[in-house]
């Protein structure tokens, strides 16, 4: 798929899968086409070139279909502060045509699931920005959507609102939900999805599944140990070793910790750290280090914009 706007190529040939019940993170610096990726699929814009479907249906052809299949939250949305919470919702039901007598439970469901029961009197314009984000949430589940695509839901919140929306973001994984969900808080983004995407200057870097990425970028193993004394000789014969590359000192609580790369498979780990005590190392603590999404993201990306 390809969007231009004149002369910006905004999306370039982006080919890109989304399994049902996954929870795929859409990760990118500012201006590398997450938002207009997701507004295509939401058919609120229309691709320069290529196609895409949700849930089997055309963006281009069966707009009122993805429509139906989909909650869409914008990354800048608008509220109507003169509405009361349940008004709100109700209003929103309504539009889906969901009937007068089945309103009422859903919304209180609803309310119920985003922990504004004890607001559904209150108007709108009262409520808290996390709170409005969450009743935008609920808004977008209404009409029970297969799919939300979630642009930037925790931008702006602090950190007790960006722990709600991530715990949200679980329960509605647990609901079965096909999740898209863009945001530049890279640390959240890993702790809630099955899959990630890494967009840069409109194509997409990379992705996969957070192992899958990581040993992509990842070919030897971070180890890190930590010992009560003789750092600097174990140093040198960590050095020593051919499996062993990179060797740093790093701190911790005022202690002395080594961290290197090891590139050999588990049981060559398994040895490796016998060999060490054997060799009388004072280790107190031996630990593969995983990285995290912050680190795959600086690696893959280089700062580029479309």
């Amino acid at each position: 798929m390809t969007k231009r706007y004149g002369k910006l190529t905004a999306l370039r040939n982006l080919d890109l899968t989304v399994e049902e019940g996954a929870v795929f993170g859409f990760v990118g610096p500012n201006g590398a086409g997450k938002t207009t990726t997701m507004r295509i699929l939401a058919t609120l814009l229309r691709p320069t070139a290529g196609e895409a479907w949700v849930v089997g249906h055309s963006v281009l052809n069966q707009r009122r279909e993805v429509r139906r299949a989909i909650g869409y939250m914008p990354d800048f949305f608008g509220v109507y502060g003169d509405m009361k919470v349940w008004e709100y919702l109700d209003f929103f039901a309504a539009c889906y045509e969901i009937p007068p007598e089945t309103r009422q439970l859903l919304t209180d469901d609803l309310l119920e699931l985003v922990d504004l029961a004890h607001r559904r009197e209150d108007y709108v314009d009262a409520l808290s920005r996390g709170m409005k984000q969450r009743l935008c949430l609920a808004r977008t589940l209404a009409h029970d959507p297969r799919v939300l695509i979630l642009d930037e839901p925790a931008s702006g919140l602090d950190p007790r609102a960006r722990i709600e929306i991530r715990e949200l973001l679980r329960e509605l994984q647990g609901m079965g939900k096909t999740i898209l969900v863009s945001s530049h808080i890279l640390s959240e983004i890993q702790e809630i999805c099955t899959h990630v995407g890494i967009i840069e200057a409109g194509q997409l870097v990379a992705t996969g599944t957070l192992a899958e990425m990581r040993k992509r970028i990842q070919a030897q193993r971070i180890v890190r140990i930590g010992l009560t004394g003789r750092i600097e000789e174990a140093q040198d014969w960590l050095s020593s070793r051919p499996d062993v590359m990179e060797v740093q000192p790093v701190t911790r609580n005022g202690e002395g910790d080594l961290q290197f790369l090891f590139s050999g498979d588990d049981d060559g780990l398994a040895r490796f750290l016998s060999e060490l005590v054997a060799a009388g190392f004072p280790v107190v603590m031996f630990r593969e280090e995983s990285g995290d999404l912050e680190d795959l993201f600086m690696r893959l990306t280089k700062g580029v914009v479309s």
